[in-house]
């Protein structure tokens, strides 16, 4: 028999660390000068981390994170799968058609937050990841 408390419990705690690890990147992005457009902008396709601009390009951004408890599973950008991919980009089609800037210059990064357990988490910047 499964204790649905604990299962809950991870649950919650990944999602915790999911939002503060969003809000670490869009913290980190507006330090490096990007203009926040939206954040977890959702359609029927999926869901966008973050939009981002910068220098008149849109950068679509996925968040990654994960515990060093949790590196037996691979480093966070690792589970960015190829059918993840085709659902970022499906939905930021989705995005940039709705919001009339289908010719906009468009670029898909990816942050990762690595939370070591006491110490500070690390974040990498992974531009034009896909």
């Amino acid at each position: 028999m499964s204790n649905s408390r604990n299962e809950r419990s991870g649950t919650d705690e990944r999602q915790v660390r999911g939002r503060q690890a969003e809000n670490m990147a869009a913290q980190y992005l507006q330090n490096q000068g990007y203009r926040i457009l939206a954040r977890n902008w959702r359609c029927r396709t999926g869901e966008l981390d973050l939009i981002v601009t910068k220098e008149e390009q849109i950068v679509i951004v996925e968040v990654r994170s994960r515990s060093g408890y949790a590196l037996s599973y691979g480093f966070p950008s690792e589970s960015i799968t190829p059918r993840k991919i085709r659902k970022v980009r499906d939905t930021a089609a989705v995005y940039l058609l709705q919001t009339a800037k289908q010719t906009a210059l468009v670029r898909f990064d990816v942050i990762t937050v690595l939370y070591h357990g006491d110490g500070e988490p690390q974040l990498e910047h992974l531009k034009a990841a896909f």
